[in-house]
């Protein structure tokens, strides 16, 4: 069972924690109606105590917990802070340790807007990346100098610790976790549920200080850097294998260990992730954007396209041209 718990405290915005919660919500019953081995999710509020907390808005919340009775997590949420966070701060500050304890669990832990202050003040920011909400940014970094704040990026990631930006970067995040727990199919079918008119995906919108290269493999790193330099060129899994000095069989078994997907698989993602770039920048044609990323065949490109991302190629780019606010590139 996965389990996920939000924050409660009276200047939590609601939307910034029931929007996560539906996402997720929503996506461990898809996952649960289509998939015979999942893993349910349970979805936890956890308060000062177990008194309902009013929120900024007038909603009333009641915790199923306490926040110092949290179980172990997967994923804990700092709902957005409304205006001046320092209330905020200085009531959560007997729980600082209990915070650093479940920073250090490996627990994800995601901050939404100015409750990246909570992460700040408890020391577990500093020397990481970070973001806030962009009204935050002067008074973020004068009040948190040890913090490299990302002010371009909506999202960071630093190990397990992540911070949004904003409401909207919330439901990315979301999109994540759930790609990250039940699958891509299901991430995207919920993506479109919830916004159809498709948002940018999370390893493009994000700062991140780890994707499939937080590993010490050198020679994965190099086989990695070879198939992004050679995307337009067939795999040959031999080859590659001969140029690394290894097996094939024993650069299957690394590459897999290391990044947690087959060679093959790294390389169609690599592919997917830069023909959605020239749909959406390019007026290239279809069986172009094919040829573009190495594949000859625009019917199979066309058909890994829509079962990656969840829609034809020419169905994602009239999407996402209807939210370019640049022209695009020729």
């Amino acid at each position: 069972m996965y389990t996920a718990a939000a924050l409660l405290y009276p200047q939590a915005l609601a939307s910034s924690l029931t929007l996560p919660m539906e996402i997720l919500g929503a996506a461990a019953q898809l996952a649960g109606s289509q998939q015979r081995r999942r893993r349910p999710l349970r979805f936890l509020l956890a308060g000062p105590s177990r008194a309902p907390v009013t929120l900024q808005s007038g909603l009333k919340l009641v915790p199923d917990i306490s926040i110092w009775e949290l179980p172990r997590l997967d994923l804990l949420l700092l709902p957005a802070i409304w205006r001046n966070p320092q209330p905020c701060l200085r009531s959560l500050a007997p729980w600082q340790a209990t915070l650093r304890e479940i920073c250090t669990d490996g627990t994800r832990i995601c901050s939404v807007g100015t409750a990246s202050h909570i992460l700040a003040e408890a020391g577990l920011l500093d020397g990481r990346a970070a973001t806030t909400h962009w009204g935050d940014f002067d008074r973020f970094r004068t009040h948190y100098p040890r913090v490299l704040l990302k002010t371009r990026h909506l999202i960071t990631q630093s190990d397990n610790l992540y911070c949004a930006g904003s409401v909207n970067s919330i439901a990315d995040f979301s999109v994540h976790i759930a790609e990250l727990w039940f699958g891509s199919a299901i991430a995207r079918a919920i993506e479109h549920q919830f916004s159809p008119e498709i948002r940018r995906p999370f390893r493009a919108a994000a700062w991140q200080d780890r994707q499939h290269t937080a590993h010490h493999d050198e020679h994965i790193l190099q086989a990695q850097q070879w198939l992004q330099d050679h995307l337009q060129q067939p795999l040959q899994l031999s080859t590659l294998a001969k140029q690394l000095d290894l097996s094939t069989r024993t650069l299957s078994r690394r590459f897999r260990n290391a990044t947690g997907l087959s060679p093959q698989q790294y390389l169609n993602n690599l592919r997917i992730q830069t023909a959605r770039e020239l749909l959406r920048r390019s007026n290239l044609g279809v069986a172009e954007v094919a040829w573009q990323v190495g594949l000859q065949d625009a019917s199979y490109f066309s058909a890994l396209f829509r079962r990656e991302v969840g829609m034809t190629p020419g169905q994602y780019r009239a999407a996402v041209r209807g939210k370019l606010f640049q022209p695009p590139l020729s």
